[in-house]
Order: C-alpha cells, then structure tokens, then sequence
C-alpha cells in the first residue's frame, strides 16, 4: 500500500500471558505444558511468521504484550532445557509418526507435523540460541513489531487497595522489560484490561505512554468521546488509551460467527496422546504415565459430532480457509473504515485486540491467517494501514481529553470474573500480605545482607499470589486445585518470611529453598514497597 493514501488504521494487538510455572523439585510437570504448548503452537509460530514476510519484503506492524512472567519463563535455564526434552521429543515423534501414516490418510498431516517441529527447532536453537526474546527484539528493533509491557505477574489493579503494591506491578514490569528489551517500555496491557481511575498516574511516573481498555471503559468516560472507540483519548494524566474495537474482535472471538469454529480448521480436543497405542505413546508421556495432550492432532473440527466422528485434517485446505478468512476480515475491515471516515470526517483507527494463544494454540491456523492478512494488506489494497499505538501518537498527537471508566474484560465486564463467591476469600489475605509488605519495606528501608533477601523474597512471594490467574482459574473452574494451591502457598510462604524477619529470625536453608524454586525478577529491590514512592506519586495528582 502507499503510504498517506489510507482511509484509516489498524492496531493488531496479541496478549501474550501465562502464569509463572516452574516446578524444579519435580522432573516433569503438568501445568509446565501450558508454556511448552504455546511456544510450539503460538510464540516460535509468530516468530516464524514474522520471520517470512520480513524476508519476503512484506511489510507489516504488530504489537505484542509479552508479560514478564511470560519472559522470565523464556529466558529461564531450566524450563529452555526442558522445552528442549519436550521439542526433541515431538520431533522423534512425528519422525516414527510420518513412517506409520505413510499409506494412510494422515500421511499429509504427519509430514506437516514433522516439518514444523524442525523448523522450530531450528528457529529456538540457531536463529534465537535458545532464547526467544533475541526474536522479539529483533523484530521491534526492526520498527515491525511493538513490545509492550504487562503488569508484574499479571496483577488485578482494580482489586489491589494497597497503591503500593499497584505501584511495585508497574514499576517492576517497567524495570524487567527494560532490562530484557535494553529500552523503556512505552505501553502497558492492563491484566485483565482492567483499569482504575487515577491509577494511571503510576504508569506516567515508569514512563509509560499508553495502555488499552475494554470498550465500555472509554464509551463510558467522562466526557463522551467524541470519535467513540476510533481513536484514542488521553486520560488527565496525558497517558493515552486505546480501546477495543467489537466489530473485528467478534469475526474473531465469537463462538457462533467467529473464523476458528470453521469445520476446515483443526480439531483441538481431539490429540495423539488419547488416540493411540498406550505402549507407542509411554515415551512422550510425563514420568507418571498418565495420557495427556502431545500437541499433535490428525483430525477437523468436522462439525457438532462425538470426537470419535471427527474426520481427517487436510493441512492445505485449511490453509485456503485460513487465506479466505483473511480476505474476509480486510474486506470488513475496509468496509468499516471507509464507512467511519465518511461519518467522522477523519481517519479512524480501529484497535483489534487479541489474547495471542488464541493464534496457533486454540486456532491451528492463527498464525496463517495473520500472514495472509499482511500480505493481503500490503499488496491488495490502499485504504487501510497498519499502524503501532506508538507511531498512530507520534504523527496524531492532538487528541481528546477523557477520564475512562471503572472496567475490565471478561463476563460482565466489571471485574465479576476475579471477584466472586468462588474467589473473594483469596483478597482478604492478598490485601493483608501487601499491607505487611509495605510495613516491612518501611521499617527496614537500608537492609543488606540475608535479611535482604529475605525482603526481596517477600516481595516475590506477594507478587506471584496476587497473578490474577489464580482467581480466574477458580473461577472458570479448570485447573482449580492447582490455581487455589498456588494462592495459598505463595501466602503462606510470605507469612513464614515475614514472622522469620519480624522475629530476626530468618531460617537461611528456608530461604534459599525459596529462592531456588520461585525465582522470578532476580533484581528485585523490596523498596519499591517503601510507602514513600506511592505517596510522592499520588502527591503530583
């Protein structure tokens, strides 16, 4: 497309988010599958993507929150070996998979299969030497690819009374990216696209200049936005907000209308892990034998039938419907913009907001229909063009003034998914572990030595029980025992820490323990908890 001729833009924003699992005293974990899964069905398929249109000449802009729990699990030694054990272990497989499918019609998906996982071996290994987040930065350095940040582990804002511990998931997530990106983020995903009023001012004070809000949250301000959802305001503080466009999102989203439900695309329910001898399939199984998901899966979505009745994957016609699809979305997508120019009398920008499992993991075909999506959009048309939240401020800097509303995402869309009878006990002991945190951080404002670690430990063991996966898994009822044990031993390990400094009796063997096992934000400093730092924010109000 030429540049200055578009009628509009279109902001394409991935969530890339998963709690911080690492089980070490363990061999193999269950819950530790959810990252293996979605870096060879999401992340690396993303890279890849990016890694093809950039050498096809194709141009294009992304943005990607990668949370810093998400982060911290790429660039850790133990769970990069162990993705290396499951990777090996799916390309053994689908190698012995290619040669018992050879007269079969699974013979197409299996050398797929195979095919893939070799190319991410290779992308993991040589292009990333093992560490994703060289790709990443590759690609934002590139000017292609947004990085943003995400609060610390996910923290629910609105649900968190202590502005200390609103202020440390801010300012550490600003100080971890910085670290791993070697620049300042500029935006945040809100967990939960949950945001509170005024609690913007701690993301002006880490320098953030904008964050994204459910649609409701910027429909509802005060005053009414003038141009609705199609172009960003500014909150009182000067950080700017972007919200949801619903339009794209259900074409997407939508269990009814939306493309993943096409019969064509993958099956995701139906996997080799359940479908197979028990004996061939013991090798890719976890230590205790139990049948799982293996992230390999020979059948369509076919239609409303019994798994049993699901018919065979053909990986090239689904492909078609994954390039079909993408056609789709830019027709509406230009349909609507050339609609919404005409009515506002500029050019609109339409934000579409996605959680980034959903492209690969959830839907086979995502990262295909992204691809297509930019080829089309680069090639095929002059009325769209895709733009990052940063470059649409920098070159549209004059923008309304609002104060969003109280809002989230999610059943309801006021915070009801994370605080309900079936997880509002988990607040009383959040708010009352923060409270300690903050009494600590106070009263021991220079410590060094053990008893700093002991603080800095606190201040980890506060933050991962405050991820606000715990309360939605409770909520959605799946992994509940895991999400409820998680809460409770994050806390409880907090409470030993905090009555062993309290006492100045910190237990070093304890401690250490502690450290080996939850070891996320290594440079942690317990001071950001020191209440004077909120305090002197809140004082520029």
């Amino acid at each position: 497309m030429k540049i200055g001729k578009e009628k509009g833009y279109l902001a394409l924003v991935l969530h890339a988010h998963l709690p911080f699992i690492r089980h070490p005293e363990y061999e193999d974990f269950l819950e530790e599958d959810w990252f293996f899964e979605a870096m060879v069905e999401t992340y690396i398929p993303l890279l890849d993507m990016y890694e093809r249109l950039t050498q096809e000449g194709v141009d294009f802009r992304i943005t990607m929150s990668l949370t810093p729990p998400l982060c911290a699990m790429m660039s850790d030694d133990l769970l990069r070996e162990r993705f290396r054990r499951y990777l090996n272990q799916r390309v053994e497989l689908t190698e012995k998979e290619v040669l018992r499918t050879q007269y079969s019609p699974y013979s197409d998906v299996a050398q797929m299969y195979e095919r893939k996982f070799k190319r991410i071996r290779q992308l993991f290994e040589e292009y990333y030497h093992g560490n994703v987040l060289e790709g990443f930065k590759k690609f934002q350095d590139m000017g292609k690819l947004e990085v943003i940040t995400c609060c610390a582990t996910h923290g629910f804002l609105p649900l968190q009374l202590q502005k200390e511990s609103v202020n440390a998931q801010v300012r550490i997530a600003a100080e971890d990216y910085a670290r791993k990106f070697g620049r300042q983020p500029r935006g945040i995903w809100l967990a939960e696209c949950a945001y509170n009023p005024g609690d913007d001012i701690f993301l002006k004070a880490a320098g953030i200049r904008y964050f994204f809000l459910e649609t409701h949250g910027i429909l509802y301000g005060s005053p009414r936005p003038r141009y609705g959802v199609y172009a960003p305001v500014y909150c009182p503080t000067g950080v700017a907000a972007f919200a949801r466009d619903m339009e794209s999102a259900h074409q997407v989203w939508s269990a009814e209308m939306g493309y993943p439900g096409d019969y064509r695309y993958r099956e995701f329910y139906r996997d080799l892990g359940y479908d197979l001898d028990y004996e061939y399939i013991r090798p890719y199984l976890h230590s205790d034998g139990v049948r799982r998901n293996i992230a390999v899966k020979y059948h369509r979505i076919t239609g409303k039938v019994p798994l049993s009745a699901k018919q065979p994957y053909n990986p090239q016609e689904a492909r078609e419907v994954a390039a079909s699809h993408a056609g789709n979305f830019m027709f509406n997508r230009e349909r609507q913009i050339e609609y919404l120019h005409e009515f506002l009398k500029k050019k609109p920008l339409i934000t579409s907001m996605y959680d980034a499992e959903l492209y690969g993991h959830w839907w086979y075909e995502g990262p295909d229909f992204l691809e297509f999506l930019f080829k089309k959009l680069h090639y095929d048309q002059d009325t769209i063009r895709p733009i990052t939240p940063s470059e649409y401020l920098a070159e549209n800097p004059d923008n309304q003034v609002i104060q969003p509303s109280m809002s989230s995402w999610g059943d309801k869309g006021y915070n009801e998914v994370w605080l309900n009878g079936g997880n509002d006990w988990i607040y009383r002991h959040l708010i009352k572990a923060a409270q300690r945190m903050v009494k600590l951080a106070d009263r021991f404002p220079n410590a060094d030595g053990v008893l700093q670690r002991a603080l800095n430990q606190c201040g980890r063991e506060l933050l991962l029980a405050q991820s606000s996966d715990w309360a939605f898994l409770m909520t959605m009822g799946t992994a509940m025992q895991y999400s409820t044990k998680r809460t409770k031993e994050h806390l409880q390990r907090f409470l030993a820490l905090y009555d062993q400094i309290s006492s100045n009796g910190i237990n070093e063997d304890y401690l250490r323990g502690l450290e080996w096992r939850d070891n996320i934000f290594p440079q942690m400093d317990y001071r950001i908890y020191c209440s004077h730092h909120a305090r002197e924010i809140l004082a520029r109000q």
